[in-house]
């Protein structure tokens, strides 16, 4: 302990590298630490300063020895610090603090095999967070284990007030009554299940001494990993409605249809095909190759790039979907 008995600090980096395929946005994960357990965690590493200069650079080392998989687009999230967040075997007098990063790649661009090799794999981001995913509409998951659950999690606090409290974060968070679903509440809503002790981190962090899990609510991940998932995932549905970042996750050449898709698998919300070509259109993010693709099997469709100089001419070229349907 140092003076005070304040634990020494060790600070890390963790990576959420997002990638799509087809209709699946993914999230690399990899495999646990002899003596923590088996469920997967991101990328992680301590920062060196001896070693490395930078927290990115350090990240961008970490993720490439880590996974054989070298980094484009990477920006920071959020510093994460909770007390027992990290618990490591002989680490109980040591305080871990990870610095958060969010990374988009594409999956064509990964070396597979070495990716392989590593024991790193790609997961559907949905089966960690299934509630998220409303393109086939309204995630059945909701009522029939979520809001039950809350609704009886809520009534059991401790005053009235309180009550109200939790009520009226649950309501906010999952779109009830007069408050829309808003699809950039992701980590609203995680945390509200966490506190519920609806998850199973909250149960391994011992937050709460028994709950249902009967049903397990999306895929666990070791320490607080899931949260850090979840803050890349609000982060980035966010971002793609006023920065062009969905094109990180683009091949250089692609359909409209393969864009909607992909906008669709972040967003977690089905978009009317002539609706979003409009969108496409008027924001001016593309323009055509000349070249079209008939790997679709029907008629050729066009294909598009991303119009690159339209960060010379609005400060936040993004598409700006309207609410959900």
């Amino acid at each position: 302990m140092e003076p005070d008995g304040i634990p020494p600090l060790r600070i890390g980096l963790n990576a959420a590298i997002v990638a799509v395929s087809g209709r699946s946005p993914k999230i690399l994960c990899v495999p646990s630490e002899p003596g923590i357990g088996g469920a997967d965690g991101l990328p992680y590493d301590l920062f060196n300063p001896i070693r490395h200069r930078t927290f990115e650079t350090a990240l961008r080392h970490s993720v490439e020895t880590q996974t054989a998989l070298h980094l484009g687009y990477v920006e920071q999230l959020y510093t994460f610090g909770d007390r027992d967040r990290h618990r490591r075997p002989g680490d109980e007098n040591v305080h871990a603090v990870s610095v958060g990063y969010l990374a988009l790649t594409r999956t064509d661009a990964e070396p597979g095999e070495a990716l392989a090799r590593t024991g790193s794999r790609w997961r559907d981001w949905y089966t960690l967070f299934p509630w998220e995913d409303w393109r086939d509409g309204r995630p059945a998951v909701l009522d029939t284990v979520i809001l039950p659950r809350l609704k009886t999690w809520a009534s059991t606090a401790g005053t009235d007030n309180a009550a109200l409290r939790r009520q009226s974060r649950v309501r906010l968070s999952f779109g009830l009554d007069d408050f829309p679903f808003d699809d950039e509440r992701v980590l609203d809503r995680y945390q509200l299940l966490y506190e519920a002790g609806l998850v199973e981190e909250s149960v391994a962090d011992g937050r709460v001494a028994t709950t249902d899990l009967s049903t397990p609510l999306g895929r666990a991940m070791r320490f607080d990993h899931r949260r850090i998932a979840a803050t890349a995932v609000q982060r980035l549905r966010a971002k793609i409605k006023y920065r062009p970042v969905i094109f990180e996750l683009m091949p250089p050449d692609f359909t409209l249809t393969e864009l909607q898709t992909t906008v669709e698998a972040i967003s977690g919300r089905h978009l009317h095909k002539q609706n979003f070509r409009r969108l496409v259109e008027g924001a001016e993010l593309v323009e055509p190759t000349g070249a079209s693709s008939s790997t679709t099997g029907g008629r050729p469709a066009a294909l598009y790039r991303f119009r690159a100089k339209i960060l010379e001419e609005r400060p936040a070229p993004g598409l700006r979907l309207g609410g959900r349907g």
